[in-house]
């Protein structure tokens, strides 16, 4: 590969996270008033990194298993109310333990 190919890609990356970002700012003026549009973009977040993380944490682990255990243990301690850090170390401990043991 050339390195003028390679700064073709790099540009044509930069062209196509760029026009993600500016062209909704360019078309929508206003608020956004429908409900089902706003709660369509309020989630897109959440289910992308469910998306990219929920299939790791059951194929990076040494068995499936643990990962399968960690993933409904985390459910849980995320639904009683415990945030986002407490919820990943009681998942990595888990992982650990599990895949020491097992």
């Amino acid at each position: 590969m050339e390195k003028h190919e390679i700064v073709i890609y790099i540009l044509l990356a930069i062209i196509a996270t760029n026009l993600i970002r500016v062209v909704p700012i360019a078309l929508i003026k206003g608020e956004i008033k429908n409900t089902f549009l706003r709660s369509f973009l309020y989630y897109v977040p959440y289910v992308t990194l469910a998306v990219m993380t929920f299939p790791d944490m059951i194929q990076t682990t040494l068995t499936p298993v643990s990962g399968i255990v960690s993933l409904l243990i985390g459910i849980i301690a995320a639904w009683v109310g415990l945030g986002l850090f407490p919820v990943a170390i009681i998942c990595c401990v888990i992982v650990y333990l599990m895949d020491c043991l097992g």
